[in-house]
């Protein structure tokens, strides 16, 4: 059975251009981000690349000043660091929430559990951080409250996971194994199962004593 494609709409586009471009080094720490430069190269109007960067500066990967125009943010580890003890706690209220639905059927987090056993073989960090982002989406859904999923997905759970990965090389020894053994607690109703999650997600923050280099 093949998975329907995601639709993307234009901004979402845009901001996962931005995030790349960011990620990958293309738009170094400091430095200024063209808003009408971006618009030429996707052929888009800058209304969307100014909402996407509108978006981008919320999650505080970028800045904007007066006569400065728009720049990447300089982020350290403790700026990446701040959002985890958030998520956590969000994370740890969803998995109360999704216990006994999740006890039933796992079958929405299994399929990212087993891309992330072929992206550990593969030392794929893009996939790595697609899956992990997908596995946790998947069990905030899982609550069934809208207000969580929304505030979860205001945090830019994907943009701080993969800078967190690729910028500071917070690797986890194996990325699938912790996911089953998250996936296995829910089976067996494990009454711990909020402290499993808030425990998982903080283990997977970088550290401000380690080196951003």
């Amino acid at each position: 059975m093949t998975t329907a494609p995601v639709v993307h709409s234009l901004r979402e586009q845009i901001r996962e251009h931005i995030v790349e471009g960011i990620v990958s080094g293309r738009w170094q720490p400091g430095e200024r981000i063209v808003e009408r430069r971006i618009a030429t190269e996707l052929e888009v109007s800058q209304t969307p690349v100014r909402e996407a960067l509108r978006e981008l500066e919320s999650l505080r990967l970028i800045e904007s000043a007066p006569n400065k125009g728009v720049r990447v943010r300089n982020l350290t580890a403790a700026d990446l660091e701040e959002s985890y003890p958030v998520r956590a706690g969000l994370e740890a209220i969803a998995a109360e929430l999704a216990a006994e639905r999740l006890a039933g059927d796992c079958s929405a987090l299994e399929p990212h559990v087993a891309a992330l056993y072929e992206a550990d073989r593969d030392s794929d960090g893009t996939a790595q951080v697609r899956h992990t982002v997908a596995f946790h989406r998947e069990l905030v859904r899982a609550a069934g409250n809208s207000v969580l999923l929304h505030t979860w997905e205001g945090l830019g759970i994907e943009v701080f996971t993969a800078l967190s990965i690729r910028w500071l090389g917070t690797v986890q020894q194996s990325y699938a194994e912790e996911h089953e053994e998250l996936v296995a607690a829910f089976r067996r109703r494990d009454p711990r199962i909020a402290d499993l999650v808030k425990a998982h997600v903080l283990g997977c923050a970088p550290h401000t004593g380690d080196d951003p280099s």
